[in-house]
């Protein structure tokens, strides 16, 4: 795969700077990268004793995005409902999502969410959420043309579920130790007390969160996962109990088993911290679904609530929502994705008002790629570009961010069937959450690789 010679630059740079200690190092350059990233973290976070947290809604699959966000004006709805065929919603079912945006989209184009997403309609109208139009993976600024003609560098194995969706989770190819979320996470270590809890996953191990130093604690949506052997009498016996801990916690002469040991060790311990923490918050009077996305953010809200207890004034949290590969039975399964994820994420909002901190946590979806806007008969295929929402208290909400694409197949957005070719970039997202959070702009680069293709711009979310 090609790179730019300005990404190898930035690259480069950020890799010298950070590497200066290891030659006087040796055996401890782990040690000394960890003290060259304090010195951004304490920037980062110097001063500034407040809590913030980012939450990503990963939507495993690839979501519809054409019946997510539809146009709705006469001309544009004419034109998506020929190309969408059977699987176009009806315009009359879209009147009550109609958005109403601060600045109006070019060329008369209205949009509305699919009705299943009235619950996040009105955080939209409260200007609590915003809408991120047509972004995905690039590398450069790439057009219709220059995909076409292979002549700037392409995200490898585009439309393949697994690459892309390391390459929206990484920024990086499938095979990636290390995602945005968790480089993020690297720079934020020293500022918080309970370093441990910084990247935190609520739906299994996912390269978004694992930094070069910092790794992500995973929680089940019933909080921290204990070793059962240690919770009770292990076959009736306490000291069948007593010996497993000393079995699996103690003091090991071969190296491997030692360091296995340690980690168990800090994991007991973890479990031990969170339960006693979470046990000890007042019920929410938020009501959450009773879904498995709806559950997991229920589960970071306590989180979120029990901060004090871990000493955080930083977090990046995951949850997910999969189903989203609707080659088949988009009409009778995509309704109640799109439902799961309004109602869960709505709740979520509440809560975070709730608990006074809904301008410190901000929430965004994600997924592999968008979706052919031409249907296959029963559903839709893979794509590229899609629409993302963004949600918080700090959000400038009621915006559309981005260029609108045309509502055409083969027109000048499109590869074919309607497939996107991303008019803004993962990086560019990445970097003003990432901004936001607290990262510099000198460091967005360590924590979106691509970011100097496009300049360092935000993207006017806060």
């Amino acid at each position: 795969m090609k790179t730019s010679a300005s990404t190898i630059d930035l690259a480069r740079r950020a890799l010298l700077r950070r590497s200066a200690l290891l030659g006087l190092a040796g055996s401890a350059a782990p040690w000394a990268l960890n003290l060259s990233l304090l010195g951004d973290a304490a920037a980062a976070t110097s001063g500034n004793t407040d809590y913030k947290a980012l939450v990503c809604v990963f939507l495993y699959g690839g979501n519809d995005h054409g019946n997510t966000l539809v146009p709705v004006d006469a001309a544009h709805y004419a034109s998506y409902a020929q190309i969408r065929g059977s699987l176009a919603t009806a315009q009359s079912a879209l009147s009550a999502t109609t958005l109403q945006p601060t600045t109006p989209l070019p060329d008369g184009l209205q949009l509305a969410f699919a009705p299943q997403w009235a619950p996040l309609k009105t955080l939209w109208d409260s200007s609590k959420l915003a809408v991120q139009l047509n972004v995905g993976p690039l590398i450069v600024p790439t057009t219709v043309a220059q995909y076409n003609a292979k002549s700037v560098p392409l995200p490898p194995k585009l439309m393949s579920h697994n690459d892309q969706q390391s390459i929206w989770q990484s920024d990086l190819a499938e095979g990636s130790t290390s995602g945005w979320g968790g480089r993020i996470g690297d720079l934020m270590l020293s500022g918080n007390g309970g370093s441990l809890f910084t990247c935190t996953s609520v739906t299994g191990n996912a390269v978004f969160l694992s930094g070069h130093t910092a790794v992500q604690y995973q929680l089940s949506t019933s909080g921290a996962v204990a070793i059962k052997g240690l919770q009770r009498s292990l076959f009736g016996s306490s000291a069948a109990q007593a010996a497993l801990r000393t079995l699996i916690t103690g003091n090991n002469a071969n190296l491997f088993a030692d360091e296995y040991a340690r980690v168990t060790q800090r994991s007991i311990d973890a479990e031990a911290q969170i339960s006693a923490a979470l046990a000890g918050l007042p019920d929410l009077s938020t009501a959450f679904p009773g879904t498995s996305l709806g559950s997991q953010l229920k589960v970071v809200a306590r989180m979120i609530a029990a901060r004090a207890s871990f000493g955080l004034s930083r977090q990046v949290f995951l949850v997910s929502l999969g189903g989203f590969d609707l080659h088949d039975n988009l009409l009778d399964n995509h309704g109640d994705l799109l439902a799961q994820v309004a109602d869960a994420m709505k709740a979520f909002y509440d809560a975070t008002a709730e608990l006074g901190v809904a301008d410190k946590v901000t929430s965004f979806t994600a997924s592999d790629f968008g979706r052919t806007l031409s249907s296959n008969g029963d559903g839709s295929d893979h794509g590229w570009g899609s629409h993302h929402v963004i949600m918080g208290g700090a959000v400038k909400g009621k915006q559309f961010y981005g260029t609108a694409p045309a509502v055409a197949v083969n027109g000048p957005d499109d590869i074919g069937q309607g497939r996107l070719v991303p008019t803004t970039s993962v990086d560019q997202l990445g970097a003003t959450l990432a901004g936001w959070l607290g990262v510099s702009d000198s460091n967005l680069p360590l924590v979106m690789p691509n970011i100097g293709n496009f300049g360092i711009k935000k993207l006017g979310y806060f």
